[in-house]
């Protein structure tokens, strides 16, 4: 079973974006996985096609109405469908590598994309959408923040990326920032790849990168290394 991504968006033509290039896109052709954006407007009922209404209580803004959301929610994902419904919201869950691999190994997901200053909460309860965010920012809509979703999960479905355990060493794979990388030339205004990586000796190697990584990580995102409670290196 290949993994279907359907968005749900005000602006369909966002899509597939960059995701129908390269890896990705060579995945889409290859059925690995496939994508719909679907227009939220097409579930409105009035003849300018609303799907926003006043906040209630007053306040700046328009809201996204649970009924049009519900109909479009209930097409393309109807009862029986395994697949989460995920709203991308900045007061969400922060997405993580581990629900990004979580993500990957399952049926695909139904991702809504918000605009104006939200969605009616009732949605979110009826259909118990999952809220989660890309970072502690505001973007215009949920459109970028579902891109980048899918760009995570997509990458590590079988078959996409050229080299298996290409992503085994990333960051956040093992609780670590990754460790630096080099290439040539051997040398590049004064500075030299560490010689420690042309020693041929594949133990140092490992034992160099894993130091560096904790180093990064110490520096960068301690709370990764607390979280995981790995050891810290002065």
């Amino acid at each position: 079973m290949s993994f279907r991504a359907t968005v749900l968006t005000l602006h369909p033509e966002m899509f597939p974006g960059h995701l129908g290039l390269s890896l990705a896109g060579r995945a889409v052709e290859a059925g690995t996985w496939s994508l719909e954006a679907v227009q939220i407007r097409d579930f409105a009922t009035d003849r300018h096609r609303t799907v926003d209404d006043t906040p209630a209580g007053g306040g700046a803004g328009m809201v996204m109405r649970a009924d049009i959301l519900a109909r479009a929610i209930d097409h393309v994902s109807p009862k029986g469908d395994p697949r989460p419904r995920i709203l991308m919201s900045p007061r969400g869950k922060p997405l993580t590598q581990e629900r990004v691999r979580e993500l990957a190994a399952g049926p695909g997901a139904v991702i809504l994309c918000g605009r104006f200053e939200g969605v009616d909460q009732r949605i979110i309860d009826a259909r118990a959408l999952e809220e989660i965010s890309i970072g502690d920012f505001i973007l215009s809509g949920g459109e970028p923040a579902a891109l980048v979703l899918l760009d995570a999960v997509v990458r590590l479905l079988p078959g996409v990326m050229g080299n298996e355990v290409s992503g085994d060493e990333e960051s956040f794979e093992n609780g670590l920032l990754e460790h630096p990388h080099y290439t040539r030339p051997q040398e590049f205004e004064g500075r030299a790849i560490p010689e420690v990586l042309t020693s041929g000796n594949h133990a140092k190697i490992a034992a160099w990168r894993r130091e560096q990584a904790e180093r990064l990580t110490r520096a960068r995102r301690p709370d990764l290394l607390a979280a995981k409670n790995q050891p810290l290196v002065k």
